[in-house]
């Protein structure tokens, strides 16, 4: 019987996967924005004439099915060589950064050094990669790391990576046309030359890893086990990893960053029964391929027009569902795990408020006052203060009409900002909690964008939109919390996977939409640029107008803080506190995204500074965390506007800088 059972799961795995992987095949090609008869097609396979079908055929279908085979097979090994050597079941090279880097690597060196640029850019696409998974695997904590940490590190590294190639995207488009289709990963081919390329250097890296297969085995039973078995672990190690990052970056190199196939291919071959390497890297591939041609015909299903879906944000939408399945599953394992209090962390006695908010005030009407007298010409006061008082009417309609409002909306949307991300880190009792973090930010970029280039871009429907894609995501973050007892570190995983799913949506968007490479880029990034006194009366005063209410009622947050059972005690309705609050929190946000877009960080950075400040009152954290967002947006704003002036940086981008080290600090100071 265990006999007949191995035999018909080989049968399934590697017949069935070879023969859908055919079936895949024969109907990517004929997919095309020109019909093309079956016969001709049948012909132009096995009898080809000199004719324009089968050139079409066999010249730009066929290349790009084969390329898609080999790609999809390259990520799915790569995938579960990063998963056996970290130990890590959600490892892949989308989820440890990989991805990032490599496309960071080729981007800059198009830009600044194109003669090294050899071989589709594969060389700084290695670079690039060996040096973000040894960041990642440094900053995780190294082998010792747990698998939520390393993938955090992970996410975090990717917002930095992302948030440098935007720079790049937005300040060198000419140098940078087209790599925004290939960033988002596609499978065009123009000729064979991309799978000439790739063929080689994907079969030498998979002889590799089928030679070290049985060593490969060895890891799975633990390092000491390893060792006593006489195996060279570190070597095993570091060579395996080479050969992932030369599968990843190969691929990178010629169809760009595409993720999520390393995660899923490996996991279909795992619940199928497979844990021995040679099997399992074989059959990785072949449904690595099979899954990767279902996302790029699935491309072309969604859009009949041919107008090139990026097959990347495709197989996102397939696996961020995959990640949330995975990360509930391990979450399951990791039930004891203790829930931690927001409030995690050295006590502080705290300023007092008396001193800390005038001078909270002072530094904004500071900010808001130089960034008025900011300009392309550099800092000018003295003719601000003329223009205000005198009858400069050009420079008084510059700094009244364009720079005050700007620094106004930049003022309320960080105050908003942070009282969103006061609410979530209060709600879900997680100091990793921010509306960008746990997708909220998202989801209300894809309802911003659905009214824009959809419905229409009237200013009454963007925030609509903003706050009904907010809104759905808000439902299923919640739904997960729930379902992970509102663990921070598994909250903040789920996050990703609902983040990617928007991210993915969003992509889909701009490309159908047809939007300028970098307007898209600015708006997603998060921007103040070009923002007035419209947004400000549109988008921003009515949830200003909350917060007094919200002043009046966060004293809920300290009871929740105590733990649900002594919160009961206390005669909190818990479930429908958390929801009141949490649904506050997301509505906060989705009017930030319609005024200025995806803009994160801010409702992290702010609360957690603010209580070094003032201490965990929430009463009084509030007042003080509203006023360090408005300033820290303002500082962003104007530093966006002056630092390569007469050039801007969207303000989101120089937050994500920030903030993205700081939450790797954080990680590091909670010990996740």
């Amino acid at each position: 019987m265990t006999v007949f059972k191995n035999s018909m799961k080989a049968v399934l795995t590697f017949g069935g996967g070879t023969a859908l992987l055919c079936l895949l095949t024969f109907i990517h090609i004929n997919q095309g924005n020109v019909f093309i008869p079956l016969h001709e097609i049948m012909a132009a396979i096995f009898s080809p004439e000199d004719i324009i079908e089968h050139h079409t055929v066999r010249i730009l279908r066929m290349p790009r099915a084969v390329m898609g085979i080999i790609a999809g097979g390259a990520l799915a090994v790569a995938g579960v060589i990063l998963q056996t050597v970290t130990r890590n079941p959600l490892a892949s090279a989308s989820t440890l950064g990989i991805h990032s880097g490599t496309y960071f690597a080729v981007v800059f060196t198009t830009i600044f050094f194109p003669a090294a640029v050899l071989g589709n850019g594969m060389i700084p696409a290695f670079a690039g990669g060996i040096a973000t998974f040894a960041a990642v695997f440094v900053l995780a904590g190294g082998s010792r790391a747990a698998p939520v940490r390393m993938v955090l590190s992970g996410m975090v590294v990717t917002l930095l990576f992302s948030s440098l190639t935007s720079v790049l995207q937005i300040f060198y488009e000419n140098e940078t046309a087209g790599l925004f289709l290939w960033g988002s990963g596609t499978l065009v081919q123009n000729d064979w030359e991309g799978v000439r390329f790739s063929l080689p250097i994907t079969l030498a890296a998979l002889a590799v890893l089928l030679v070290m297969s049985f060593k490969l085995d060895t890891l799975t039973l633990g390092d000491d086990v390893a060792v006593s078995l006489g195996q060279r672990v570190n070597g095993i190690k570091f060579t395996a990893i080479l050969s992932a990052v030369m599968l990843t970056s190969v691929t990178v190199s010629v169809v760009g960053p595409i993720g999520f196939v390393g995660l899923v291919a490996p996991h279909i071959i795992k619940l199928i029964g497979y844990r021995k390497h040679l099997p399992l890297i074989l059959a990785s591939f072949i449904w690595g391929g099979v899954v990767l041609l279902l996302a790029d015909i699935l491309a072309r299903v969604i859009d009949p027009t041919f107008a090139e879906l990026p097959v990347g944000a495709i197989t996102a939408l397939i696996g961020a569902p995959w990640l949330i399945y995975l990360v509930m599953r391990m979450k399951k394992e990791r039930d004891g795990e203790e829930t931690a209090s927001v409030t995690a962390g050295k006590s502080t006695k705290g300023i007092p408020l008396k001193i800390i908010i005038p001078s909270l005030l002072g530094a904004i009407i500071l900010a808001i006052s130089v960034s008025m007298a900011s300009g392309n010409y550099g800092f000018e006061p003295v003719m601000t203060f003329r223009a205000l008082f005198g009858d400069n009417d050009f420079m008084q309609g510059l700094i009244v009409d364009l720079r005050l409002p700007r620094a106004l909306v930049a003022l309320l949307s960080g105050m908003v900002l942070a009282a969103s991300g006061l609410l979530f880190q209060g709600v879900l009792r997680n100091p990793l909690a921010d509306p960008s973090v746990i997708g909220i930010t998202s989801g209300a970029g894809v309802g911003a964008l659905v009214m824009m280039y959809v419905v229409g871009g009237a200013a009454l429907w963007v925030p609509v939109g903003a706050m009904a894609g907010s809104l759905v995501f808000f439902t299923v973050v919640m739904l997960l919390a729930m379902r992970a007892r509102f663990q921070p570190t598994t909250l903040a995983l789920l996050g990703i996977g609902v983040s990617a799913f928007g991210s993915a949506i969003i992509q889909i968007l701009v490309v159908q939409a047809d939007m300028g490479v970098a307007s898209a880029l600015t708006w997603l990034s998060g921007s103040t640029y070009a923002t007035g006194w419209k947004e400000l009366l549109y988008y921003l005063i009515w949830p200003i107008l909350l917060l007094p209410f919200l002043y009046l009622g966060i004293r809920v947050l300290d009871t929740l803080a105590l733990g649900d059972d002594t919160a009961k005690g206390l005669g909190i309705k818990v479930m429908s506190a958390r929801f009141q609050l949490a649904f506050l929190a997301t509505i906060l946000a989705a009017f930030s995204v319609a005024a200025v877009g995806a803009i994160g960080f801010v409702g992290l950075i702010a609360p957690h500074f603010s209580r070094l400040l003032v201490g965990p009152s929430n009463q009084r954290l509030l007042p003080v965390t509203v006023l360090v967002g408005g300033l820290l947006l303002v500082i962003a704003d104007l530093l966006s506007r002056t630092v390569l002036a007469p050039n801007e940086i969207p303000a989101g981008i120089l937050v994500a800088i920030v903030g993205a080290p700081y939450f790797l600090w954080l990680m590091k100071k909670r010990s996740v």
